[in-house]
């Protein structure tokens, strides 16, 4: 997030912690939205996939979340440490943050899985701003992640039930294992395709892409079943063989990618809210740098 960085590193040092990194993830998730073309996803050519979803209401949501990810960052600094105090303070805090974004969505389900993901790494990077690491970060988020939080509702989301039916790894388990797909996938392929010289955002494509070729997607699972998994997998890696986004015979193996996808009603969502994660983390350390917790 290169232009983004400029910007807040010309924010006032007075503004505090919370909302610097409140500020950051709601600028990941409006990110994420406008980058294109993405396959079968909501961008700014159209709502891919989604009848019920467009630009304009993924940034309303988006902004809708702000204060949610300040409170679970201010919730970690009061609190000052993983345990269940905390895991069950930014449960609360997001299951209230789901209630703000569907009162102003209409009811419709943008950002459920991004306000766990986010979540837990906004807690993970106001917890100790002095290691914003995507090694740090992820095995905070983790631990937070591995504690039951007494007073979660028993969940029959369409993840849940995915992962009931074809025993998928779902986004729970992403955040109890500290993100792989964004720090082991998503991030090196962005630092990979930036080194090319061949812009940011074919460089944020490319990351998107990596996280699909082995992300057991329970959007597209729900929607497509195994067919649409393994389109959505193989067909990302096609792109990435064939050069990546930046890459003629890549863009058109991304177009192909996503007529394919669209034509099994398959939006991999769940990518899409692991690259705003991917694009948070990668933020950080320029957003931040080492400075201490300003509250």
């Amino acid at each position: 997030m290169r232009a983004l960085n400029v910007a807040f590193n010309d924010a006032p040092r007075s503004l505090p912690l919370a909302e610097r990194l409140a500020d950051l993830a709601v600028d990941a998730l409006i990110d994420e939205a406008d980058l294109s073309p993405k396959p079968a996803l909501v961008d700014r050519r159209s709502s891919g996939a989604h009848k019920d979803l467009h630009l304009g209401l993924m940034h309303a949501s988006a902004l809708s979340l702000w204060p949610a990810f300040k409170e679970m960052a201010e919730a970690a600094i009061e609190i000052g440490e993983i345990g269940q105090p905390l895991r069950e303070a930014i449960g609360r805090i997001g299951r209230e943050g789901e209630v703000a974004m569907m009162r102003t969505t209409g009811g419709v389900n943008t950002h459920r899985g991004a306000i766990w993901a986010l979540g837990l790494l906004v807690t993970a990077a106001a917890l100790d701003a002095s290691d914003l690491s995507p090694a740090g970060l992820g095995l905070r988020a983790g631990c937070l992640a591995l504690i039951e939080d007494r007073n979660q509702p028993v969940s029959n989301s369409h993840g849940a039930q995915v992962a009931r039916k074809f025993g998928a790894m779902g986004a729970r388990e992403q955040a109890q294992m500290g993100f792989p797909a964004v720090t082991q996938t998503g991030l090196p392929q962005l630092k990979r395709s930036r080194s090319t010289g061949n812009g940011e955002q074919n460089a944020r494509l490319d990351a998107l892409l990596a996280i699909m070729t082995t992300l057991s997607d329970t959007c597209v699972l729900y929607r497509a079943g195994e067919q649409g998994l393994q389109a959505m997998q193989h067909g990302a890696q096609k792109v990435l063989d064939a050069g990546g986004s930046a890459t003629l015979s890549g863009r058109r193996a991304l177009h192909e990618l996503d007529q394919q996808l669209l034509s099994l009603n398959a939006s991999p969502g769940g990518a899409a809210d692991l690259l705003a994660a991917c694009l948070f983390v990668d933020c950080l350390e320029p957003a931040l740098g080492n400075e201490t917790r300003n509250v």
